[in-house]
């Protein structure tokens, strides 16, 4: 269950004692551990709101204790790091395990009211327990893809992200996100095209995360052009994620080649959750463990070994964000203890199940475009008929957010009813 209390973890009473004052003065419940195993124990019955942590301590330090937090899946909630001598070497490993942010002491007293502020409001946020690579999973291949981030951490180039929608671009691009520096990332990318130095002027000294910029119109691509050429005047850092093909874009004619050549001089794929499959089990454990912790969902629900090796064995097209939407349909509608596999096989279509006369028929004298978008239209008419016009359920069996789903149904011509 949720825990409206802010969880203060530091070895020294005089620190604890004085943090508590001040944050209950302004109407927090706080809670004390003065070591990690207490810290441990505190969370393992509940969650608290926030925690802050202190870094240097006796018995394990707070990295250490962060780190495993995020290895378990139990960092949901935000953490803000505190060290009266840290570096700003161990204030970034910090905010790339997961923390939200870094506090130095002696710490300013608006300085800890306005991080725990912003915490506290942050803290509901559907992203803020997916800010670890351990949330996606501890496979080889994302112990690769977390080392070529490591690598290109330090570097000012523009990062260009790539892979199928749904794989956790945003959660690579906040792992390089650093400390106490402005993190950007606008709702609207139409923002490119009318007022791109006011974006800069945002993410000044921090990052410019810009996601689907395989889908912006010529205008904003000479907006993201303009903004590429003035990253180092405003010190910042910018990555951009695509689904789409650039490469093929560009030599179509339809994006702009001077700003594929700008971006794709450093690009990561992420790969597709399929490619990963061992970590799906222990990646529904952690997002059932989440809707549970948040008081959503009963705290004793639990995966049967079948339904999990049934989620193991389906292909994912919507990858994270499509597992994370079926799981929490899952945990909506059971009414036992335990998720089945036959509620797992029912709350979803599996490829052996689906009948091949209901795959379009695709000339093959289209063009790979054409051919896909096709597709795609019939495959969203299908989700729409399947869930009687329940738009966010098909955007959980797509792995798209609404906003992206309703674009891309706008794009293909598909008429929705009562439009």
């Amino acid at each position: 269950m949720t825990n409206n209390t802010i969880l203060v973890v530091d070895d020294e009473i005089g620190i604890r004692e004085l943090l508590s004052e001040i944050l209950r003065d302004e109407g927090y419940r706080v809670a004390l551990a003065e070591n990690a195993e207490q810290a441990r124990v505190w969370r393992n019955q509940t969650r608290p709101e926030l925690v802050l942590l202190d870094i240097w301590m006796p018995d394990t330090d707070g990295i250490t204790l962060l780190k495993d937090w995020a290895s378990s899946g139990m960092l949901t909630m935000p953490v803000i790091m505190m060290s009266g001598h840290g570096t700003i070497d161990t204030a970034v490993e910090a905010t790339r395990i997961g923390a939200f942010g870094y506090l130095e002491k002696p710490i300013p007293l608006q300085k800890l009211l306005s991080t725990v502020g912003k915490a506290m409001r942050g803290g509901q946020n559907k992203q803020q327990a997916a800010l670890s690579l351990a949330s996606l999973g501890k496979g080889a291949l994302i112990i690769d893809l977390k080392k070529k981030l490591e690598k290109v951490a330090n570097l000012k180039t523009p990062l260009l992200l790539m892979g199928e929608p749904g794989v956790g671009m945003e959660v690579c691009a906040r792992f390089l996100h650093r400390p106490n520096t402005s993190w950007i990332e606008p709702e609207s990318l139409a923002i490119l095209a009318e007022k791109p130095l006011d974006l800069l002027e945002q993410a000044k000294n921090g990052l410019l995360f810009l996601k689907d910029i395989g889908e912006i119109n010529k205008l904003a691509q000479k907006g993201l052009l303009l903004i590429v050429s003035k990253l180092e005047k405003y010190n910042v850092r910018l990555i951009c994620a695509t689904s789409q093909p650039l490469a093929e874009l560009a030599s179509q004619g339809s994006y702009h080649a001077k700003l594929y050549e700008s971006l794709s001089g450093l690009s990561i794929g992420v790969p597709s959750l399929r490619a990963h499959r061992e970590d799906i089990p222990d990646l529904a454990n952690q997002i059932l463990s989440s809707f549970t912790e948040s008081g959503e969902v009963s705290p004793i629900l639990q995966f049967s070994t079948a339904a999990l090796n049934c989620l193991r064995n389906y292909d994912w097209p919507g990858n994270l964000t499509q597992l994370t939407g079926v799981v929490h349909s899952l945990a909506l509608t059971c009414t036992g203890d335990e998720i089945t596999a036959d509620m797992v096989q029912q709350a979803m279509v599996f490829p052996e199940s689906t009948s091949t006369s209901s795959a379009p028929d695709i000339p093959f004298d289209l063009s790979l475009r054409e051919a896909r978008d096709l597709f795609e239209k019939t495959y969203f008419e299908r989700l729409i008929e399947e869930e009687n016009g329940n738009m966010t359920r098909v955007a959980e069996r797509a792995g798209l957010e609404r906003t992206h789903l309703y674009r891309k149904i706008k794009l293909l011509g598909i008429k929705l009813r009562g439009n």
